[in-house]
């Protein structure tokens, strides 16, 4: 069980000028002896125990951006400060200004054990830029610098983690919305798509109930794993709630969904969950009748 609140990414995250609901995507592809996944929406905070189930003992914190943390200049705090404000044990390597202007870096590295990301992405606060990668152990000065500059040269499609040896995870979040990991745990995968799909029907419920949060099952990862070996492209939309249910329409796609793209009109699959009973019932939508989902997009 997950606590889904209405302040997460699908609730806070709008499509165009009409600030249509944020739907559900996700795409995956094998590379490299990892799994690379890109998908929206969801917060870093939403996802920090699916990460770090996988990742290695130590991670570097490398990239942060936010706006929850200003000092009278409006000038953003160091990740460190930000990082001993919330409590959490950590050391600090300094990025040279060689790297730092790079994509995913930051001015410095935080270097914390993996039971620290919970506490430190702990939903009181809101990155709209966070890049972490986990390291087997506690690396030296010169490592990190190693790490940084395999991060600073790869190009955002080519993985990255064959580069770094023993990492496992790497994490990079956009906007508190978008998210690309790449994991080499086979399960990862199905793991996310699960976590976004009760996150999409949380929100809705919680919404629809006008309450704070509400707690909610996640979809079995086998079932989330035979979608993902069905298509490896996914979109998703909420169809409808009430009180106690929440049916989304998932449509497998060619290829990876854009911003401002608009849903298929059709729908491969119904993914219903039933809050009284706790169940998911996931199904061909060929057996369960046919709605065009752009309609139900605006009009909810």
């Amino acid at each position: 069980m997950i606590e889904v609140g209405r302040d997460g990414a699908f609730t806070v995250n709008c499509v165009g000028v009409d600030r249509l609901p944020f739907p559900l995507s996700f795409t995956v592809r094998e590379t490299g002896g990892s799994w690379q996944i890109d998908a929206a929406a969801a917060q870093a905070g939403e996802l920090v125990d699916v990460l770090s189930r996988s990742a290695n003992d130590t991670v570097l914190v490398v990239d942060l951006a936010t706006n929850s943390f200003l000092d009278e200049d409006f000038q953003q705090w160091r990740p460190s400060l930000i990082a001993a404000e919330q409590g959490v044990d950590f050391t600090t390597h300094p990025i040279g200004a060689w790297a730092s202007d790079a994509p995913g870096l930051g001015e410095e590295i935080l270097v914390m054990h993996r039971d620290g990301l919970p506490r430190f992405l702990d939903g009181s606060w809101y990155p709209y830029e966070l890049s972490l990668i986990d390291v087997p152990t506690a690396p030296s000065p010169a490592q990190l610098d190693e790490i940084t500059l395999a991060i600073g040269t790869t190009a955002f499609d080519e993985p990255l983690l064959p580069r770094i040896e023993g990492s496992r995870l790497w994490f990079s979040g956009h906007d508190d919305c978008y998210l690309t990991i790449e994991s080499t745990d086979p399960t990862m995968p199905a793991r996310v798509l699960s976590r976004l799909l009760a996150l999409l029907a949380g929100s809705a419920l919680a919404n629809a109930g006008e309450t704070s949060s509400v707690r909610i099952p996640e979809p079995d990862t086998a079932t989330t794993d035979r979608l993902i070996r069905e298509h490896p492209h996914w979109i998703g939309a909420v169809e409808a709630t009430s009180a106690t249910l929440a049916t989304i329409r998932l449509s497998a796609l060619p290829q990876p969904w854009r911003l401002g793209q608009q849903p298929p009109a059709h729908a491969d699959h119904i993914a219903t969950l039933d809050l009284t009973r706790g169940t998911w019932h996931i199904a061909p939508a060929d057996t369960q009748g046919s709605v065009n989902v752009s309609t139900i997009i605006g009009n909810r």
